[in-house]
C-alpha cells in the first residue's frame, strides 16, 4: 500500500483533526448514535443549568468540576472514535489523489473524463497510461503496475480470458497496449469502494457490536431506573441526596468506558486489515474470520512453492533410463512451463543430452481437455501427460504389461507425495517422469499454530487421492480434497456449514467465485477474475494465498479486543461503586461506613475521584483500542483464563489505585 501515514497515532497530523472532529460529533444526530455517551451527555448539559440556575445546595467549585469532567467524558468517547477515523482518511488520501484526473480513451480516438464511462464502456490503455476504471481486459496483453494499490513494484501481467483478466482503476500499463470494458458504473469502483471503507464512511455495525451495543442501552435503563428510586428511600431515612450526587452516581454506574470504545475498536479492526493489504467488504467479514472453524486453503502456491520440479525418470516396458529422458526432453523443448523446463534441466544434467526440434516437428500443445503435449515429426510422435490421459491416447498400449508396470510405478510416486507424468513413443509406454511438489518452508509450523487456535485445515487440489494424501502428511494439514472441482468444493463448504461451523477459503478464478460466494469469509485475489473479487467478502490486494492464515488471526485480535475491554469496562464499574456509593450514603447508614475501603478523605472527594478517573480511563485505553489486544494461539479455555486474569483482574485493580490516588491528589490540592 502506498498510502503514507503517520507513524504515531498520537502525532499531531492525527490528534489536531481529531479534537476537531470529536466537537463536531457532539451534535445531537450523530451524538444518540451512542446511547450511552448521548446519556452522559444529557446529565452534564442538565447539571450545567442547574449550576446556572443555582438550584443545588453543593458548592459552585464542586459543581464546575464535576461538569467539566462529565463533558470531559463525553468528548473522550469522541475523539477516540474521531482518532480511528482519522487514521484511515489519512490512508484515503493517496487513493483519492490515485483515482483523481484520470482520462479514458475511447476506441474511436475520442477522449473523455473517466467520470464519465459507464458500465460495458470499452477503452484503450497503452503503455504508459493509467487504467481509467475497474474492468476487464477482452483484448491483447500488457505489463501492470499496481504498486499505486498493493504497494508492490514488480509488475503484473494481464491479458484477455483466463484468471488473470481483472484490472484497477489507477494502475498504470507499462508495456504493450489493452483494450478494457468496464465493469463498474462511475463512483463504484474498486477504488471508490476501498477509500469509502478505511475512510469508515460505509462502515456498518457488525452483529455482535449490534448485541453488544444493545446490552450496554439495556444496562443503562436499569441503572437509570435504580438511580431514580434513590430519593424515595433517602426521603424516608429523613434525608436527601442532591441531584449532581445521584448524576455521579449514574455515571459511574453506567458502562461508559466500552461505550466509548467501541465504536474505536471496530473502525481499527478494519484499518488494521488495510493496513495488511486486505480489503474487507463488511466488518461481518473481519468479525466471522475471527470464529472460523475450517480453512480451506489451495494445495498449489499456497502450501507448495507452486512450480513442480522434474525430480526422476522410471522407464518401463524394457525402456532404458537414457530413452525416456531423450523422448521427456524431446516433448518438453517447447513445453514453456515451470515443469517443462525442468525435464528438459534433468535430462541434461542426468545425461548429458542436448536436443533440439526437428524442423519438421508439429507442437501439440497442452490442453485441459486432452491434458497432453508432445512433438510429432518424420521421427515419430513423442506424448507426456498424465497418466490416465495418455493411456487413453493410446488403447492398444493400455492392454500390454507395460500398462499394468507404468500404474504400479504412478502409485508409488503418488504415495511419495509426487506428481507422475506418462511418456508414450509412437503408442509404446516407455516410462514416467515424477515431478516433485515442494512444501514451503514453515508451512507445517504455521499449520500446527492453527490447530492451536482450534481451526480445521482442509487443502484443496486437483492431484489424485494418494499425491494429496502425501503432500497432506507432509505439510502437516488435518485433512484434504483429492480431484477437486468447483462442485466439490461447493459441497464441502456447505456441509462443513451445515455441521454448525464457519467455513473461509481463499481463490482467484472465475470458478472459484460460487465457493467463495458460499464460504463465511471468501478472500478473493486482486489478480483474479472481476467475478471471484464480487463474489468474495475480502480482496487481498497482494494477492498472496498464505494471507488467509493472518486474516483469520486479525479477526481473532478484534474479537479479543472487544471482549478484553468489555471485561476490563465491567470490572472497571464494579471497583468505582465501592469508591461513590459509600461517599453517598454514610450520612443516612454510617454502617456503610465499613466499606470504604480506599479510606477516601471525604464524600466530595470521592465523587469526584470516581468522575475522574471514570473520564480518564478512556484516553488511557485508546492506545490499546486502536493497537489491538496481542493474540497468542491458544484453546479456548487458557484464552479465557489468561484474559480474565489480566483484564478482569486488571480492571478491578486499577480503579482501586487511580481513584486513592486522585483522591489524594484532590484533597492535598484543596479542590473539595
Amino acid at each position: 500500500m502506498t498510502t503514507q501515514t503517520p507513524t504515531s497515532m498520537f502525532s499531531a497530523k492525527l490528534v489536531a483533526p481529531a479534537i476537531g472532529e470529536a466537537f463536531r460529533k457532539l451534535e445531537p444526530r450523530q451524538l444518540i448514535r451512542n446511547p450511552v455517551l448521548f446519556t452522559t451527555a444529557v446529565v452534564a448539559l442538565l447539571l450545567t443549568v442547574l449550576l446556572i440556575v443555582g438550584r443545588e445546595p453543593l458548592p459552585a467549585g464542586f459543581q464546575i468540576q464535576l461538569i467539566g469532567w462529565l463533558w470531559l467524558t463525553v468528548l473522550f468517547g469522541t475523539f477516540a472514535e474521531a482518532l480511528a477515523e482519522g487514521r484511515g482518511r489519512a490512508q484515503a488520501a493517496s487513493l483519492r489523489a490515485t483515482r483523481s484526473e484520470l482520462s479514458a480513451r475511447l476506441p474511436d480516438g475520442r477522449t473523455l473524463a473517466a467520470s464519465q464511462l459507464k458500465k460495458g464502456d470499452e477503452v484503450m490503455v497503452a503503455a504508459g497510461e493509467l487504467i481509467p476504471a475497474d474492468g476487464e481486459v477482452v483484448a491483447g496483453v500488457a505489463s501492470v503496475n499496481e504498486a499505486a494499490i498493493t504497494g508492490e513494484s514488480a509488475p503484473v501481467i494481464r491479458e484477455a480470458g483466463g484468471d488473470r483478466s481483472a484490472v484497477t482503476a489507477g494502475t498504470r500499463v507499462i508495456s504493450d497496449e489493452i483494450r478494457v470494458r468496464v465493469t463498474q458504473e462511475a463512483g463504484q469502483g474498486f477504488l471508490d469502494r476501498m477509500i469509502a471503507l478505511v475512510e469508515g464512511a460505509e462502515r456498518q455495525k457488525t452483529p455482535n457490536e449490534i448485541a453488544l451495543t444493545i446490552l450496554l442501552v439495556g444496562l443503562t435503563i436499569i441503572f437509570l431506573i435504580a438511580v431514580a428510586t434513590i430519593p424515595a428511600f433517602a426521603h424516608y431515612a429523613g434525608g436527601a441526596i442532591p441531584v449532581a450526587v445521584l448524576a455521579a452516581l449514574l455515571i459511574t454506574l453506567i458502562p461508559t468506558t466500552i461505550a466509548a470504545l467501541l465504536s474505536a475498536i471496530g473502525i481499527a479492526g478494519m484499518d488494521r486489515l488495510v493496513r495488511f493489504n486486505v480489503l474487507a467488504k463488511s466488518g461481518r467479514a473481519v468479525e466471522a474470520a475471527g470464529d472460523i472453524d475450517v480453512l480451506l486453503l489451495d494445495k498449489t502456491g499456497t502450501i507448495t512453492v507452486g512450480d513442480r520440479q522434474a525430480s526422476e525418470f522410471r522407464p518401463v516396458g524394457g525402456a532404458s533410463a537414457a530413452a525416456l529422458a531423450e523422448a521427456a526432453m524431446l516433448a518438453s523443448l517447447a513445453d514453456e512451463t515451470p515443469e517443462g523446463r525442468s525435464i528438459v534441466v534433468l535430462a541434461r544434467e542426468r545425461f548429458g543430452l542436448s536436443l533440439a526440434l526437428p524442423g519438421d516437428a508439429e507442437v501439440i500443445p497442452f490442453t485441459a481437455q486432452t491434458r497432453i503435449s508432445g512433438v510429432r515429426s518424420a521421427a515419430g510422435l513423442v506424448q507426456k501427460g498424465a497418466v490416465d490421459a495418455v493411456l487413453r491416447a493410446n488403447p492398444e498400449a493400455a492392454a500390454s504389461p507395460a500398462a499394468a508396470e507404468l500404474r504400479r510405478q504412478s502409485e508409488d510416486i503418488a504415495r511419495l507425495g509426487q506428481t507422475p507424468l506418462a511418456v508414450a513413443r509412437d503408442g509404446r509406454l516407455i516410462g514416467l517422469v515424477a515431478l516433485k511438489d515442494v512444501v514451503k518452508a514453515g508451512v507445517r509450523e504455521r499449520f500446527a499454530e492453527l490447530r492451536r487456535m482450534g481451526i480445521r485445515t482442509v487443502m484443496i487440489t486437483g492431484d489424485n487421492p494418494l499425491t494429496a494424501a502425501a503432500i497432506a502428511a507432509e505439510a502437516g494439514v488435518d485433512d484434504f480434497l483429492a480431484e477437486a472441482t468447483p462442485e466439490d468444493k461447493l459441497a464441502l463448504i456447505r456441509r462443513e456449514q451445515q455441521g454448525g461451523r464457519l467455513v473461509a477459503m481463499c481463490g482467484d478464478g472465475t470458478n472459484d467465485a460460487p465457493a467463495l460466494a458460499q464460504a463465511d469469509v471468501g478472500v478473493a485475489m486482486n489478480t483474479g477474475t472481476q467475478a471471484a473479487r464480487e463474489a468474495g467478502n475480502m480482496v487481498d490486494l497482494d494477492s498472496d494465498p498464505t494471507k488467509l492464515i493472518e486474516i483469520v488471526g486479525l479477526g481473532k485480535q478484534l474479537l479479543m479486543t472487544r471482549g478484553a475491554l468489555t471485561t476490563f469496562s465491567v470490572a472497571n464499574d464494579v471497583a468505582k461503586y465501592f469508591a461513590i456509593i459509600p461517599a453517598m450514603f454514610t450520612a443516612l447508614y454510617p454502617g456503610l461506613g465499613v466499606l470504604n475501603v480506599m479510606g477516601l478523605a471525604s464524600p466530595q472527594s470521592a465523587i469526584l475521584s470516581a468522575i475522574v478517573f471514570n473520564a480518564l480511563i478512556i484516553p488511557a485505553l485508546v492506545p490499546l483500542a486502536l493497537r489491538g489486544v496481542t493474540y497468542r494461539p491458544m484453546a479456548a479455555g487458557p484464552l479465557l483464563a489468561r484474559n480474565l486474569g489480566v483484564y478482569g483482574l486488571g480492571g478491578l485493580v486499577a480503579p482501586f489505585v487511580g481513584i486513592k490516588l486522585i483522591d489524594m491528589a484532590v484533597s492535598g490540592l484543596g479542590l473539595v
